[in-house]
């Protein structure tokens, strides 16, 4: 009895000193966390070569991983099942996530390069005095056309999508504040309405669009209009750029009526295990160099100053991705509506594609 009372005892003894190890472990970040960190992006959105300067100038391995939507990010994140450093959520999102505490706060110290970022990017509604995040990309929301497939028509208008010769030639993507957002817009709304009313009326008149949709997709549209199998997009700046770089007869315009401004910026999750490294990455993303290289890489506007320096001025004096302050400031950003209002928009949302069945 009393060696099987002195191996118990030996067993706790051990499971203490385990846990004790853990929770040293969880609390420092731990050896392994100190020596990398896991950032959380967009598909598509990094030059992979940054990846493998940044490890070689700091000692800090990055694991990379990907997501698709704003909301499967979040969700992920909330759920806490990895430790994630370093996400690029949107503006709304980050409005989400703030009043969720899933954020940390920026320690200004440790990001010297914030000296980089266009004022104009900085201190916007989403993020008074950008207490948690710092911007990374942002872009617009417009209309990619092949006029060579169209006989020459262009796009001044979102009504012009509307137009019966487009019968099966034009792409929409997945993603209700889009989609609906161009409704809105069309009826001359506000992107962030919450009016029951006007969100009707927007779905209405997207159903009366049905017969000219060919599909309802994500980043599939891009390989179709530069190989010619797509005429007309609803899709971002940045993906549009993407287009035009492989087949020059793609354009690119915002509608006259409006549309979104986006901004996609770096946070640092409360799930991170690294806040050190997290910091040293959002500072090298912001050097003027590797800002320049990345916004080569990736099509998108960056709102780095200093990098536009490094840049083909062909391509930063290009309004359609670099469009004025004035035209800028005639542009919306998206609001976060809270829970139930984008349950809404993707009620509509999903009616909208039903009825195209």
């Amino acid at each position: 009895m009393k060696g099987i009372l002195r191996g118990a005892a030996v067993i706790l003894i051990v499971a203490v000193i385990l846990l004790v190890i853990n929770a040293k472990l969880i609390e420092g970040g731990g050896s392994a966390s100190k020596n990398s960190i896991t950032v959380y992006n967009w598909g598509e959105y990094i030059d992979p070569d940054l990846l493998k300067q940044f490890t070689q100038e700091t000692g800090i391995k990055v694991i990379y991983e990907t997501f698709d939507s704003n909301e499967g990010m979040m969700a992920k994140i909330e759920q806490g099942g990895t430790a994630y450093d370093i996400t690029m959520p949107s503006e709304y999102t980050i409005e989400m996530m703030k009043e969720k505490d899933l954020l940390l706060p920026i320690d200004y110290s440790k990001v010297p390069n914030v000296k980089n970022i266009d004022p104009y990017f900085l201190d916007l509604p989403f993020d008074p005095n950008n207490q948690f995040s710092l911007p990374y990309f942002w872009g617009t929301v417009g209309i990619a056309y092949n006029p060579t497939l169209l006989e020459g028509q262009t796009f001044e208008r979102w009504d012009d999508l509307w137009d019966p010769s487009l019968k099966q030639d034009v792409i929409l993507v997945d993603s209700a504040r889009e989609t609906i957002g161009m409704g809105l817009n069309s009826l001359g709304f506000s992107l962030n309405s919450t009016d029951l009313g006007q969100l009707r009326q927007a779905t209405d008149k997207l159903k009366t669009l049905s017969p000219n949709v060919k599909a309802v997709i994500g980043d599939e549209v891009t390989p179709l209009m530069i190989n010619g199998e797509a005429a007309v997009s609803l899709t971002w700046s940045g993906q549009a750029a993407d287009m035009m770089y492989e087949n020059e007869d793609i354009d690119y315009v915002v509608p006259e009526e409006g549309s979104n401004l986006w901004f996609d910026n770096m946070v640092i999750p409360r799930t991170s295990k690294n806040i050190e490294g997290a910091h040293a990455f959002i500072n090298f993303m912001l050097d003027a160099e590797v800002a320049a290289q990345n916004a080569d890489y990736v099509g998108y506007s960056t709102p780095n100053l200093a990098a536009l320096d490094f840049m083909d001025p062909e391509v930063t004096g290009d309004e359609r991705f670099y469009p004025d302050e004035e035209t800028r400031n005639h542009l919306e950003v998206y609001r976060n509506l809270g829970l139930e209002m984008l349950g809404v928009y993707n009620e509509l949302f999903l009616e909208f594609k039903m009825d195209m069945k």
